[in-house]
């Protein structure tokens, strides 16, 4: 590889200090792909989950959510990376169990914490995203300052 290194569409070299490392737009449909695969997998089987767990449950599928989410937005703004994907969604997914856990120990409901903050990422990858789609299929506005 030389010093100068290209990003994956060919339009020249990617931004100093920035490598990509998803290997082009294949990068983006890993985690999809196994969103897709786990929702087939999950709906195919009658799984009953105890009450017990049904909160790490619910934040686990929630810091799931946050990755993917941030996976499609960092693809789209071409800074995606499989290494950053997947420390993230381990990162997300320990950090949401354990303060559930916590919580459970000290009679709190910390689980609602993970929930607000998974909630709150979700919604603004969410709408940058739409931002992103929209932004990109309309003309520029013409400036109104002249």
């Amino acid at each position: 590889m030389s010093s100068v290194e290209s990003d994956d569409k060919g339009g020249g070299p990617a931004p100093a200090g920035e490598q990509r490392t998803a290997g082009g737009p294949m990068g983006l449909w890993i985690p999809v792909l196994f969103l897709v695969a786990g929702l087939i997998i999950g709906l195919q089987f009658d799984l009953t989950i105890p009450e017990t767990l049904a909160r790490y449950t619910a934040v686990a599928i929630l810091a799931a959510l946050d990755s993917v989410f941030g996976a499609i937005r960092a693809e789209l703004d071409d800074s995606y990376s499989n290494r950053i994907f997947v420390t993230g969604f381990v990162t997300n997914v320990v950090l949401a169990a354990g303060l559930t856990f916590l919580g459970d120990r000290l009679g709190v409901d910390l689980s609602l914490a993970a929930v607000v903050a998974f909630g709150v990422r979700i919604f603004q990858n969410a709408a940058r995203i739409r931002r992103h789609f929209v932004e990109s299929g309309s003309p520029p506005e013409p400036d109104s300052r002249t």
